[in-house]
């Protein structure tokens, strides 16, 4: 007989979120009034939960106008909708019965602080901390890139880099090279100013030749 009384237990079991004395819940159960059914929503604190398996009850308190209210459900009743966890309350008891003799801000309960995993700060070991051992570690030495070779061969005989060095004249050569080029220019053009000059001479005394020996 226990066995069919266990079995029929068993069916009418539902799926319950989990909660504890001192949580908040909203509990949405069907109200039949009349003719009409309606669903309405209970919010209070659970201070006591009582029982096992079908037969498991809950209580709920809540302050309206600042009286009192507490309502007890079947846990697994089908008249209950669903059943809204709201907050975990930090308590330590499984029955809150003091609850009863506070009013207002007395008697309201400390929630708990969950800390998530996107909270968690990850320790970075910085580059060049110490071991075990307490030595720092070193880096490695960075090796410096090869020069080319040049075409004299392996003895490094006349390179294409050391022609090219020896070509490219200093500051002081380049200034010297300017200088001698610009008096240079500065000498021809005074021999052809020169020679202008005494084109213009010539022409202008041959009038005067003229003139003698019309006289």
């Amino acid at each position: 007989m226990s066995g069919v009384i266990e079995s029929l237990e068993r069916a009418q079991l539902r799926r319950v979120p989990r909660f504890r004395a001192g949580d908040r819940v909203k509990v949405h159960f069907q109200v039949v009034e009349g003719s009409r059914r309606r669903t309405q929503v209970f919010e209070g604190v659970v201070i006591k939960r009582q029982g096992s398996r079908a037969r498991e009850t809950f209580t709920v308190r809540k302050q309206s106008f600042g009286v009192g209210v507490e309502r007890t459900f079947p846990l697994h009743s089908p008249k209950i909708e669903k059943i809204d966890v709201a907050s975990r309350g930090d308590v330590r008891r499984a029955k809150l019965y003091y609850l009863r003799g506070r009013v207002g801000r007395r008697a309201r309960i400390r929630e708990q602080q969950y800390v998530g995993p996107e909270q968690a700060q990850e320790f970075v070991e910085p580059i060049g901390a110490s071991d075990t051992a307490g030595a720092q570690v070193e880096a490695e030495p960075v090796a410096a890139p090869e020069e080319p070779e040049g075409e004299g061969g392996e003895g490094g005989e006349g390179g294409e880099g050391d022609e090219a060095a020896a070509e490219v004249p200093s500051d002081a050569e380049a200034k010297e090279t300017s200088d001698e080029e610009i008096d240079a220019a500065g000498g021809e053009a005074g021999a052809s100013s020169g020679e202008e000059d005494g084109e213009e001479t010539e022409g202008a005394g041959k009038p005067d030749e003229a003139g003698s020996q019309a006289t």
